[in-house]
């Protein structure tokens, strides 16, 4: 044990967090008190976010691994630091667990760490509870001298995304049918990346609002543009798509974590050699508060993305 570790005294409850730091090894840091201590970099700003992941509504035991679950709850929170341009520092982890899972804990608490190891941040606390049902909370602690916000975009800036989109759409769609995805599809929706480097080199290059798209670009591009108090056109003909996808699934297809951003000018090329994934231009930002769809220059009807209280009709 680590001078930064407290001892645990005796019980089920402790023999479980016992074996959640030896799985966790060097990437937990002062487990073992009643909340976690951060030493944060002097003029920074902290950057605080919780996501919950859970059981046949984030995600069905059939579709993923124990180790998935674990790594995809974590890397879903961790893409709300990327979506400010954040330093990711710490993960905490609450993990409400069904007796059917105790065994499969280890397995969780592998991809909860490796997820956190990825990044550079340490998992420094959390909570076990007994439930009926599997969920894990995540909670994540970053820092940025300058977050990236919604609210900055400007008209004349251009709006742009990272990756190609369409895969965990079309892999849960797949599912949905009773049939296997993709294993391209299925790796964009068991193994997302928090895109936290990519965010902070576009913060720097210029970019002047930002978000991720865990929702679905046809949702969230209506949170950005209200945020902004400006108008958006989106090209449906331009959005970087992962093969199989058409246009209308990438536009809706959620559980993305690829980046929104504006800016008057990035440069894609630049980006792309940087980070080995492609930085399109989708479209443009103007004065009002609408959002329009073109597809190849003509209106399109692209309703709005996942929202967890819609009621279904």
């Amino acid at each position: 044990m680590s001078r930064d570790e407290t001892r645990l005294g005796p019980g089920p409850e402790f023999d479980a967090i016992r074996e959640i730091m030896e799985r966790l090894g060097d990437v937990a840091s002062g487990l073992g008190d009643d909340a976690a201590v951060v030493d944060m970099p002097r003029g920074d700003r902290l950057v605080v976010s919780t996501d919950a992941s859970i059981e046949n509504r984030h995600f069905k035991s059939a579709w993923l691994t124990p180790r998935e679950i674990g790594y995809r709850a974590v890397t879903a929170a961790l893409s709300d630091l990327a979506a400010m341009a954040a330093h990711p520092i710490a993960v905490l982890w609450a993990v409400n667990l069904p007796e059917r899972w105790r065994s499969m804990l280890p397995e969780l608490t592998a991809g909860a760490g490796e997820a956190a190891q990825r990044v550079g941040a340490k998992v420094v606390g959390g909570n076990l509870a007994a439930t009926e049902e599997l969920s894990i909370v995540t909670t994540v602690i970053g820092s940025t001298f300058r977050p990236l916000e919604r609210k900055g975009a400007n008209p004349g800036d251009k709006l742009y995304v990272t990756g190609a989109l369409g895969g965990p759409g079309m892999a849960l769609s797949a599912w949905m049918e009773g049939k296997s995805p993709a294993p391209a599809h299925r790796e964009r929706f068991a193994r997302p990346a928090a895109r936290l480097m990519e965010a902070r080199w576009l913060a720097t290059h210029g970019a002047t609002a930002g978000m991720d798209l865990s929702d679905g670009l046809a949702g969230d591009v209506r949170h950005l543009s209200a945020a902004s108090a400006v108008s958006l056109t989106i090209h449906l003909d331009r959005l970087p798509r992962v093969d199989g996808a058409s246009a209308f699934a990438a536009a809706w297809s959620g559980e993305e974590y690829e980046l929104l951003v504006t800016a008057p000018s990035i440069d894609t090329v630049e980006f792309a050699a940087r980070f080995g994934i492609p930085l399109t231009e989708i479209g443009e930002v103007g004065a009002g508060d609408a959002v329009a769809f073109l597809d190849k220059g003509r209106a399109a009807d692209v309703a709005g993305g996942h929202d967890h209280f819609r009621v279904s009709r």
